[in-house]
């Protein structure tokens, strides 16, 4: 028997996605990945002032303000040369880290814990046994009985009203659900707790950036200015009242990911390890590389490195140069585009072309025709092959480079689970992953606060560097690429200048990456590759499609382009 499992849309994600999965049984012998939404930000910015760009490819998403301004900022400063103040790349540095804890925390609780989580089985648990789980693997405050009581009472309200709300729509009872009454207590009490908390964390990007989110950035560092007296411009730059909150929006961060995330990580992982042989997908990881200390430009003091592992070869690091164009190309051979060489040529994002060219059935349609065009995604490739990016390949690119705490972390995480390094290549491993990977960046967010700190106390105040602000300066030609680890993995902003203004523009993001339909060789995307050979339980309820998709944390919005019916340009943006 063979038959199509549907789910569209998937949802507890960013933006739509369509997963159609071919079945031979009751396992899954193919899986299709599509993006049915659309944007179109590169051709809106065409002939802007470079230097306004951040401001605009920041709203390619709603989720990831933070990281598409900065990738547009540095691709204007790396197209130009331009450097920027130790302090702008600290505060940079900060707000980025800031969005890895907020975001992968937002993640595992709200939008991936579900999965693993059966709430309505909490309305069963023993308070006092959950109190006694809860202290068995952390310290933290809120683990007394009569804590884990008044969080059921409210949970018991909820379905007793039947207005489930944010816990509405799951698949309650499903087999696939392991964890014990007191575990699924506990879980939902934190994701309870995690909603409360990531207010706070926001606010870290509002006292660097003005706002949260859509924070004010600019090029040439950062638009923030440093008071060295809190009594005099206080509102209106960093003085010290703002350092201190943000020491303890930093200590906030520590505590929670420390104490709740990664044991409940390692909780949950505990009653679900035949996660962790299956979902791996492609074998091939890649970074872009990310955090540096001695300034953009300067690859070695990243504190991520970059390169490609290929084929789990942990022993070997192929290195990656965004600006090679037979190195990183996109293809639109299955994708709702058309490239004037056509379907087949690759396309480096210097040369990108994004023309819409829509041949599908029009929604709401039966089945995706795959064995044509059938995303909004594009199809990127580094030297032809497919790549998987994120907390996994960010987590192995350190492992495989010897990092210290990584390596420190990995093993003590395999070793507590008794599972080899293998068991990260896995749905559940990619889970793991980003935890480890948050307790990592959550401890050095203290450094960079720290050095930012020696330096105002040394009287180093500067934030933005001036040289090149006026245009009069710059070349007639200029390209740049902005380069970033994304909390969903590897982000490039490409752009091209010419006489001023932006001559071409093109983003690819982590999901398109991750989430991008087949090329021409038909060589499947991540996603793709990751669902086949699942076997599904309950086929009418996939939830094994869920998790395997949710620990990739897809951002659709991020990753598709705008158009009307038609292929026309629905919206054009002035500047007076």
């Amino acid at each position: 028997m063979t038959a199509r499992v549907i789910v569209d849309p998937v949802t507890r994600i960013e933006g739509h996605l369509r997963i159609e999965a071919k079945m031979n049984g009751g396992v899954i012998e193919q899986a299709y990945s599509s993006g049915t939404s659309v944007r179109g930000l590169e051709t809106i910015v065409l002939g802007r002032d470079p230097r306004d760009v951040w401001a605009l490819v920041q709203r390619i998403c709603g989720v990831c303000t933070l990281v598409h301004g900065i990738a547009g900022v540095r691709a204007v400063e790396d197209a130009l040369n331009w450097e920027i103040p130790p302090n702008a790349e600290l505060i940079r540095n900060l707000m980025i880290g800031t969005q890895y804890v907020h975001d992968h925390v937002m993640h595992f609780y709200h939008l991936h814990a579900l999965d693993w989580v059966d709430v309505v089985s909490a309305l069963q648990a023993d308070p006092k046994a959950t109190s006694e789980l809860a202290q068995s693997i952390s310290a933290h405050a809120k683990s007394s009985p009569g804590y884990f009581a008044d969080v059921q009472k409210k949970l018991k309200g909820f379905v007793e009203s039947g207005q489930l709300g944010i816990f509405a729509n799951a698949y309650w009872g499903h087999p696939g659900y392991q964890l014990p009454p007191e575990a699924n207590l506990m879980a939902t009490a934190h994701y309870l707790e995690a909603l409360a908390w990531q207010r706070d964390v926001a606010e870290l990007h509002a006292i660097f950036g003005g706002k949260n989110p859509h924070p004010n950035l600019c090029v040439g560092g950062m638009p923030c200015a440093i008071s060295l007296d809190s009594g005099k411009q206080a509102g209106t730059a960093l003085d010290v009242v703002g350092l201190e909150r943000v020491r303890n929006v930093l200590a906030q961060m520590h505590e929670f990911v420390h104490q709740v995330y990664v044991p409940d990580t390692m909780a949950i992982a505990s009653y679900y390890k035949d996660w962790f042989r299956q979902g791996e997908g492609l074998g091939n990881f890649m970074t872009y590389g990310d955090f540096p200390a001695k300034g953009y430009g300067d690859r070695e003091s990243y504190m991520i490195p970059g390169g490609v592992i290929l084929n789990r070869d942990l022993s070997h690091i192929e290195p990656v140069d965004l600006d090679a164009e037979e190195e990183i190309q996109e293809f639109v051979a299955r994708a709702w585009y058309a490239y004037r060489a056509g379907k087949d040529v690759g396309l480096h994002p210097y040369q990108g072309e994004t023309k819409f060219a829509y041949t599908g059935p029009q929604p709401p349609y039966k089945e995706l025709d795959v064995d044509n065009q059938y995303s909004w995604l594009k199809t990127p490739r580094w030297n032809g092959k497919p790549m998987e990016v994120g907390p996994l390949a960010r987590v192995l690119m350190l492992y495989a480079t010897g990092d210290a705490r990584t390596t420190e972390l990995v093993d003590w995480t395999l070793k507590q689970l008794d599972l080899p390094l293998e068991a990260l290549y896995s749905t559940m491993g990619r889970t793991a992953a980003r935890t480890l990977e948050t307790a990592l960046i959550v401890d050095q967010l203290q450094g960079w606060y720290d050095n930012l700190v020696a330096n105002i106390k040394a009287g180093d105040v500067k934030t933005f560097n001036e040289a090149l602000w006026d245009p009069t300066t710059w070349p007639k030609e200029a390209r740049g690429v902005g380069r970033l680890e994304a909390p969903r993995g590897a982000l490039g902003h490409w752009i091209v200048i010419e006489d001023g203004r932006v001559a071409n523009y093109q983003a690819v993001v982590p999901t398109t990456w991750n989430a991008g339909p087949r090329d021409a060789q038909d060589q499947q995307g991540a996603y793709e590759a990751a669902l086949a050979g699942h076997a599904l339980a309950v086929p009418e309820q996939p939830l094994e499609i869920l998790r395997t998709v949710h620990s990739f944390d897809p951002c659709i919005a991020c990753a598709v382009h705008l158009t009307d019916p038609n292929g026309e340009e629905v919206l054009e943006l002035k500047v007076q």
